[in-house]
């Protein structure tokens, strides 16, 4: 189910423009328009899901999706084989879309 005030949703349905990265059934992948890293992806279910708390045992092949496609990602690119993958949930964590992302973050060495 699709949210018309959720950005993320807008972007999956085509009504914002967006280069994807990739995508396949479950997911899309597209670059932050903030990153941290040389490499900064969101991999975005096309399933609107508030966030991690949210998912049910129903929503599995989506959990499954985001988690193969960062695997995906890391295997298409040299500069992407080490990363970090990071899902804020809820406000105070620092949540500020609430339409579960998964942010890959490469390309450079963190330290937090």
């Amino acid at each position: 189910m699709a949210l018309d005030n959720c950005i993320f949703c807008k972007i999956i349905s085509g009504t914002i423009p967006s280069s994807f990265i990739a995508q396949n059934d479950h997911v899309i992948v597209i670059k932050d328009i903030s990153p941290k890293t040389p490499s900064h992806f969101l991999i975005i279910p096309k399933k609107h899901i508030a966030d991690v708390s949210c998912l049910t045992a129903d929503d599995r092949e989506y959990a499954s999706a985001i988690l193969l496609m960062a695997q995906q990602l890391s295997h298409s690119n040299e500069s992407l084989r080490e990363f970090r993958l990071v899902s804020n949930n809820g406000t105070t964590m620092g949540q500020s879309v609430f339409h579960i992302h998964f942010h890959f973050l490469a390309g450079a060495h963190l330290s937090f």
